[in-house]
C-alpha cells in the first residue's frame, strides 16, 4: 500500500512463498471453506446487496477499518497479502456461493489481507452492521459462518500472515509484545534480531536504529516504535472506541476480568436489562481462552477450544451492548454507599453501583536463575498455536499436574517430537481430570516424569534444554527442550485492591460466610453467596478463595452473580431493572442462535 513504509518490502520478501502452495493448503482444511447452500443464500440477500466488479477492483485493502463480508455470486475473487507490492502471494482464491471473511471482520480488527476480483464478478456486500445482526439472529448462518472464520484464522496464524514484529529476544518489551500478541491469538510473523537475516534489512530500509527496538509494522498502516500495548491493539482496531463515553455516567455493573466468569457475568448482567461495561487488561478468555481443546464442558461432546468459547462469549457480549475496555489494567478500586470507582492505568474512572471482580489467576513462576531471559521466548505460560509453531518439530517439557498442563500437554504433541510432564507428585491422579490422564498414557509421545522438579535452564541466548532432578534419588540429569511450557499453581491477581477486600491466607478474596465477621466493613449487612466484605462488590472465578478451577464453574458462578446483583441493589433500593425471573438466568434465548450458555 502506498502508506506503508518502504522496508515492509524486505519483511514480506522474508517469508516470500508459493502462491499456489498456500492456496491449495488453505483448500484442504476441511469447512475452511463452505459452499453455501441456496437458503442459506437467500437469508444472506436479505441483509446485502448485489453489484457487478470488474476484474482487478480491490473489494477491501490491507489497513481498512472495517469490511464487508463479500459472498461471490459469479466469477472469481483472491484473498491476497501484501497486494501490490513485494511478496505479493495468494492466500486463496474463491467462486461462486463462497464467502470471504475471518475472525477478524466481527473482533474489529483493521484488515490485514486484501480481496482482489480476479475476473468480472457478481458480489453480494454484507456490512459489519448486517452482519452482526446475522451472528445474534440466524442459527444456521451464524453456526456456519463462524466456524469458518475460526478455522480460517487459525489457517492464517500458521502462515504468519498480518502484521510484522522485529525485536532482540533478550528486549522487555519484544518479550510483552509476543505475550499481547499470543494471548489475543493475533496472526503475526516475529523477525528476531539475533538470528534472522531479514531483521537488520528492515531495519535498515526503514531507518531505524536499535535503540527503538522493537517495531512492529501493520499491513496497510503505520510502523509502531516500541508501541504500549494499548496503542498495538488500538492501531489494530482491538482496543475499543471510547471517545463517547461519558465520564459522569454511573453504570449499573462493571465487570473486571475478560475470562470465562468475567464473560458470563457480562453476558447475563446486560441480557437482563443492566449498563454494563467489561475491562480486561490482556485478552478475552483468560487462561481458558488459550485452551487447545476443552473436552468436558457439557453439550459439546467434541470439545471446543477456549478461542471458540471466548469468540462466542464476545459475540453474546457484543450483541447485548456490553461495552468493552481491552488493555487496560485496573489500578485502584474506590468502594462507595450506593457506586464503587474503579481506576484504570489510562486514567479513565469507571463508575458502577456493583462491581464483578473476575481477574483470575496467573501461574506462578520457576525459582531458577534466567528465568526472565528466557520467558516468552522459550519458556511459556501458555500453549496456545503461536507457542506450539514456535516448538513445532522439537521436544518440549510441561511442568505440572492440572488439566491446564494436560490439555498444553496433548495440544504440543500434535507437533512436537516429545512432550515431557514433569511433575512433583507420585501421579497425575491427585490433580487431573481421568479423561485425560486416559488420553496422556495412551499417547506414544507424551512421557511422566514423576517426582521430578526442574533446577536449572540450559542454553545461552536460546533455550536448549533443562535440568531435571529425581527427588528420590537426587540424581540429575538433562532434557533437551526447544520449549518449557510452566502450569504450576497460580496467584490471584489482587495487587490493585491494595487489601481493600477481605482475603485468605493465600491472597483469594473471601466472599459470602467465608468472611470472619471481624473482618466485614463495620456495617451489619451479610455477606450473599459471592459477596465480597464491602456490600456491592463481588468476586467470581479463579480469583475466588475456595472457587473450583474449572470452565463450567466460573462461567456458573459469572452468571450466578447476577442474579445477587439485583438483590443487592434491590436490598439498597438501587434496583435499575425488574430482576430476572426464576430460571432466566438459565439460558440466553436458543433459539436466537446464541452460543453455549
Amino acid at each position: 500500500m502506498d502508506d506503508e513504509p518502504d522496508g515492509v518490502g524486505t519483511a514480506r520478501r522474508s517469508v516470500a512463498r508459493d502462491r499456489r502452495a498456500a492456496a491449495e493448503a488453505a483448500a484442504e482444511v476441511p469447512g475452511i471453506r463452505p459452499v453455501l447452500r441456496d437458503a442459506q443464500l437467500a437469508v444472506l440477500r436479505r441483509y446485502g446487496s448485489e453489484s457487478w466488479v470488474p476484474a482487478g477492483q480491490v473489494l477491501f485493502a490491507e489497513g481498512d477499518a472495517t469490511y464487508d463480508l463479500i459472498v461471490v455470486l459469479a466469477g472469481a475473487v483472491d484473498v491476497v497479502e501484501h497486494h501490490r507490492g513485494p511478496g505479493e502471494y495468494v492466500i486463496a482464491s474463491f467462486g461462486a456461493m463462497e464467502f470471504i471473511g475471518e475472525m477478524g471482520i466481527l473482533t474489529g480488527q483493521r484488515a490485514y489481507l486484501s480481496a482482489v476480483a480476479t475476473s468480472d464478478s457478481q458480489v453480494l456486500r454484507v456490512p459489519l452492521a448486517e452482519l452482526q445482526v446475522i451472528m445474534a439472529e440466524e442459527l444456521e448462518l451464524s453456526e456456519l459462518l463462524l466456524r469458518a472464520f475460526l478455522l480460517r484464522h487459525s489457517f492464517l496464524t500458521s502462515q504468519e500472515s498480518g502484521l510484522t514484529l522485529v525485536g532482540s529476544r533478550f528486549h522487555v518489551d519484544t518479550r510483552r509484545l509476543l505475550e499481547v500478541l499470543a494471548r489475543n491469538r493475533l496472526p503475526s510473523r516475529w523477525l528476531e534480531l539475533e538470528s534472522s537475516p531479514e531483521a537488520e534489512s528492515v531495519l535498515r530500509e526503514l531507518k531505524v536504529p536499535i535503540g527503538d527496538l522493537p517495531i512492529v509494522v501493520l499491513p496497510g498502516g503505520p510502523l509502531l516504535r516500541n508501541p504500549s500495548s494499548r496503542a498495538l491493539l488500538d492501531a489494530l482496531g482491538l482496543a475499543g472506541d471510547h471517545s463517547d463515553h461519558d465520564a459522569a455516567e454511573v453504570c449499573d455493573l462493571l465487570v473486571v476480568g475478560g475470562g470465562p466468569a468475567g464473560l458470563a457475568a457480562a453476558v447475563y448482567g446486560a441480557s437482563e436489562g443492566m449498563t454494563t461495561t467489561l475491562a480486561e487488561d490482556t485478552a478475552l478468555g483468560g487462561q481458558a481462552g488459550t485452551s487447545s481443546r476443552i473436552e468436558n464442558y457439557l453439550g459439546f461432546p467434541a470439545g471446543l477450544s477456549g478461542d471458540e468459547l471466548t469468540a462466542r462469549a464476545a459475540l453474546q457480549a457484543q450483541k447485548f451492548g456490553v461495552r468493552v475496555k481491552l488493555a487496560e489494567q485496573a489500578v485502584a478500586l474506590t468502594p462507595g454507599s450506593h457506586a464503587h470507582e474503579v481506576t484504570f492505568d489510562d486514567g479513565e474512572v469507571v463508575t458502577a453501583r456493583s462491581v464483578i471482580i473476575a481477574t483470575g489467576a496467573r501461574y506462578n513462576r520457576l525459582p531458577l536463575d534466567r528465568l526472565a531471559q528466557f520467558e516468552g521466548v522459550g519458556v511459556y505460560y501458555a500453549a496456545t498455536q503461536m507457542e506450539a509453531q514456535a516448538c513445532a518439530g522439537g521436544p518440549v517439557v510441561v511442568v505440572g499436574g492440572g488439566n491446564s498442563a494436560g490439555q498444553a500437554a496433548l495440544f504440543l504433541a500434535r507437533t512436537c517430537t516429545q512432550v515431557h510432564i514433569v511433575i512433583r507428585g507420585d501421579s497425575l491422579a491427585s490433580s487431573m481430570s481421568r479423561y485425560l490422564i486416559d488420553q496422556i498414557e495412551r499417547h506414544e509421545q507424551i512421557r511422566i516424569s514423576p517426582r521430578t522438579e526442574i533446577t536449572a535452564l540450559v542454553g545461552d541466548s536460546v533455550l536448549d534444554g533443562v535440568e531435571i532432578r529425581d527427588k528420590g534419588t537426587m540424581s540429575s540429569s538433562t532434557l533437551a527442550t526447544c520449549g518449557l511450557f510452566v502450569f504450576i499453581g497460580a496467584k490471584p491477581s489482587t495487587g490493585w485492591l491494595h487489601g481493600q477486600l477481605a482475603e485468605d491466607d493465600d491472597g483469594f478474596i473471601l466472599t459470602g460466610t467465608d468472611i470472619p465477621q471481624a473482618l466485614l466493613d463495620g456495617t451489619d449487612h451479610a455477606p450473599l453467596v459471592l459477596e465480597t466484605s464491602t456490600p456491592g462488590i463481588f468476586c467470581v472465578g479463579d480469583v475466588r478463595s475456595r472457587s473450583v478451577k474449572r470452565v463450567a464453574a466460573a462461567i456458573g458462578e459469572g452468571s450466578m452473580a447476577v442474579r445477587l446483583v439485583f438483590d443487592r441493589l434491590e436490598a439498597t433500593g438501587q434496583a435499575v431493572a425488574d430482576p430476572p425471573r426464576a430460571g432466566a438466568l438459565t439460558e440466553l434465548h436458543p433459539s436466537r442462535g446464541n452460543g453455549p450458555p
